[in-house]
């Protein structure tokens, strides 16, 4: 009667990721700003707690954007953030694409007709 057993789906897992459909969108944004010639490389980071994709425009700088996923502030704030460089939080929610948009912003150029 004293001995408890864990639930075996309740466990916490030991390490936090992306799925294939963020990491397409995160590493498509990338490709399009090396194309354009703001960043030079990045890191991927997994741990216990979040996920994080960093953008850097040279390797041996800070990173000028991370993006986290923390699926603990998923019911909260929203599990993804998008920090800047000095590590202000620029834009946090609960989906990707909205969190992206500042960093695609800069990709849009006017175009004379």
């Amino acid at each position: 009667m004293g001995i408890v057993t864990p639930f075996p789906g309740a466990a916490r897992p030991s390490q936090i990721g992306f799925d294939r459909l963020e990491l397409n969108r995160i590493l498509d944004l990338y490709g399009r700003m090396v194309a354009a010639g703001h960043w030079r490389d990045y890191a991927i980071d997994l741990g216990r707690d979040a996920a994080i994709f960093s953008a850097f425009r040279r390797t041996a700088e800070r990173p000028e954007f991370r993006v986290e996923k923390r699926p603990a502030l998923r019911h909260r704030q929203g599990m993804w953030a998008l920090v800047g460089e000095a590590g202000q939080v620029i834009r946090r929610g609960h989906e990707l694409g909205p969190v992206l948009a500042p960093v695609e912003r800069r990709l849009m150029k006017l175009v004379e007709e």
